[in-house]
């Protein structure tokens, strides 16, 4: 009779070995055996990928787009230079050059146009230099007046009286073959220099 190779004893218990093994990562072995353990984790994972990065998306497109978007001033064309009598200041409307489809009325912008004579103007934005509300245009006085805090402003923009600490803000203007034009995109404001 022929004898059988004794397997010998390395003083593990296999039962032991398998279930500790087993314990190490329960959602891995199932992951990697399939199954209904397996699907859902492999969904789970595949949902918050595409979830991080759909979130992604806007973070990076707040991050770029001033890069890309380049220098937002153009000139806006206000009309003709002989459409402004001599003398007056009038009210103007203009559409921001940055605009876009879903800005409604929040595109429209406005200014006083100063015509001194039709190759000399002031072009000046609306916001009072002190917090920004906006002024009115008194021609029988010919001032400028701030509502909110009682800011006054003489007709060529400079301050005469109330809370502000400096004149109004102006517009750069040029006449182009007739057609007199602002420098829009970069609204005058607070930033800038006294």
């Amino acid at each position: 009779m022929s004898e059988v190779p004794r397997e010998e004893s390395s003083g593990v218990d296999p039962a032991s070995t398998n279930s500790s093994e087993a314990g190490a990562c329960e959602g891995c072995e199932a992951a990697k055996s399939g199954g209904r353990r397996g699907f859902l984790f492999a969904a789970g994972t595949t949902l918050l990928t595409v979830g991080g990065g759909l979130a992604a998306i806007p973070i990076v497109g707040v991050a770029i787009g001033p890069a890309e978007a380049g220098d937002p001033n153009r000139w806006i064309s206000l009309g003709k230079a002989t459409d402004f009598k001599v003398g007056e200041t009038v009210l103007i409307k203009f559409t921001n050059p940055w605009d876009s489809p879903t800005d409604g009325d929040t595109n429209e912008n406005v200014c006083y146009v100063r015509c001194i004579d039709h190759q000399t103007f002031q072009v000046f934005a609306v916001t009072c230099a002190h917090l920004g509300c906006p002024v009115e245009w008194f021609a029988q006085s010919r001032l400028f007046m701030c509502p909110c805090h009682g800011g006054v402003y003489y007709e060529d923009g400079a301050r005469a009286s109330g809370p502000p600490p400096r004149g109004l803000y102006e517009y750069v203007w040029r006449v182009e073959d007739g057609s007199f034009e602002i420098l829009g995109g970069r609204l005058p404001g607070l930033q800038e220099s006294t």
